[in-house]
């Protein structure tokens, strides 16, 4: 049995896994409709805004966090690291006018297209670094597509 994965072989899995978790389902992972981009479309800036619970996280913020974590794993995976990382700056954003709810679901879009095109870029997945963060993206996004559903859904009852 050989120890390494191929790129194309890798590549071949890894990029349906970004596109369900981002952008579309297709059955590998999700349920129909759950994408990052799906659920995000179906929640008003209002609901965005809106802390299912006294003091708690707003979907926005959520929204903010995970391009916060695709941008620093994106320069992680190139090797630039932080002296001193704030990740509580990535959950500062509380409230989202319509204008700004579609502004944010656009930087998060256009995050993860860069984050595509830099991937694309890589000679090989041999580098721990990369193939850990990339695989950190998808489930930490699809943690927080959870969380935010969860949200939406006592926010719409």
């Amino acid at each position: 049995m050989p120890k390494d994965i191929s790129h194309e072989l890798f590549s071949h899995q890894i990029f349906p896994f970004l596109e369900e978790t981002f952008e579309k389902v297709e059955g590998i992972y999700l349920d129909r409709g759950t994408s990052l981009s799906e659920t995000l479309d179906t929640i008003s800036a209002v609901e965005a805004s809106t802390p299912p619970i006294e003091g708690g996280t707003s979907i926005a913020g959520h929204v903010e966090h995970i391009r916060f974590y695709i941008r620093v794993m994106n320069d992680y995976m190139d090797g630039v690291t932080y002296e001193k990382l704030d990740w509580k700056q990535s959950w500062l954003l509380h409230t989202v006018t319509d204008v700004e709810w579609v502004e944010l679901k656009e930087k998060i879009r256009d995050d993860y297209q860069g984050l595509l095109t830099h991937l694309r870029t890589f000679p090989d997945w041999a580098n721990e670094r990369r193939l850990g963060d990339v695989i950190g993206i998808i489930a930490h996004t699809a943690f927080h597509i959870g969380a935010i559903r969860q949200m939406a859904k006592a926010l719409k009852k």
